[in-house]
């Protein structure tokens, strides 16, 4: 029987990323001594302002905008996955398939998260790839070529939310994809107007449909 290999996504598919920029922005409003330019810049990030000239203009602030981005992107995140992803983690896992974690970002602003998530619970630190790390992101070949030199003739599924990069080489080596649709609050808008090469081959509400596929 051939091995069962399942590839996640990490942002807006193992969590919403609107969870990391909520912790971020209370870790600057911290940092800056305003407790309450939590909401200012959340409402600013929902209104599409830019949100760190905002909070530097109204507070008078003698940071930069490149000061305050890089504690957003490189603080230690106060998250947590929810209760029915780390169910699925576990129920797959249990099952004896190997999970990967393949995503495209920053490697300290990626390591936070996985750390912040416990992940290694359930996925092995040479079965996670980031792309600043290993100098390649998605869709390139070379992402998915690295799991299948570690796992050669295993059956491979991959679950993300990106159409535009998620799915593409996936589908062209003929494996399982899944997207997992979004539920209001991811960052990013879902564009399925793209080529039917880009589309998963199933669309889920929540991970833990995983299991009827």
């Amino acid at each position: 029987m051939k091995k069962r290999v399942f590839i996640f996504d990490l942002d807006d598919t193992l969590y919403k990323e609107i969870d990391f920029l909520k912790s971020a922005y209370r870790e600057i409003a911290m940092i800056i001594g305003h407790p309450e330019a939590f909401d200012f810049m959340l409402d600013s990030y929902l209104y599409e302002d830019n949100t760190f000239k905002s909070v530097i203009d109204k507070y008078h602030l003698k940071f930069t905008v490149g000061q305050l981005l890089d504690i957003y992107r490189n603080h230690k995140p106060d998250i947590s996955l929810e209760q029915d992803t780390a169910t699925t983690l576990d129920a797959l896992k249990a099952s004896g398939a190997i999970m990967c974690l393949l995503t495209d970002g920053r490697s300290l602003t990626q390591r936070n998260k996985i750390e912040a998530f416990g992940l290694n619970r359930w996925f092995a630190d040479e079965d996670i790839l980031i792309s600043e790390e290993f100098g390649y992101g998605k869709p390139s070949i070379e992402c998915y070529q690295y799991f299948l030199d570690r796992y050669p003739d295993a059956q491979f599924t991959v679950i993300g939310d990106n159409p535009a990069k998620d799915f593409l080489t996936p589908n062209k080596l003929g494996w399982m994809t899944i997207c997992l649709r979004p539920n209001g609050q991811n960052i990013h808008n879902q564009n399925l107007k793209v080529p039917k090469e880009y589309l998963a081959k199933h669309k889920i509400d929540n991970l833990s449909q995983i299991k009827r596929i």
